[in-house]
């Protein structure tokens, strides 16, 4: 149900590859920001923090 997941996987499957691998590239996102938020000890926020302008 997450927007951002389905537009990755819409664009997956445009670029030829199969419900399996959209799906496979999708999970393996997903474990990366996983991963980087345990490395960092920070929780999930859906849209990337904006540095501010100096």
């Amino acid at each position: 149900t997450c927007p951002a997941s389905k537009t990755y996987y819409d664009r997956k499957r445009r670029e030829g590859k199969g419900h399996k691998q959209a799906l496979l590239a999708l999970a393996r996102r997903r474990v990366n920001v996983l991963w980087a938020m345990i490395r960092d000890g920070q929780y999930f926020h859906a849209s990337p923090p904006v540095a501010a302008a100096a």
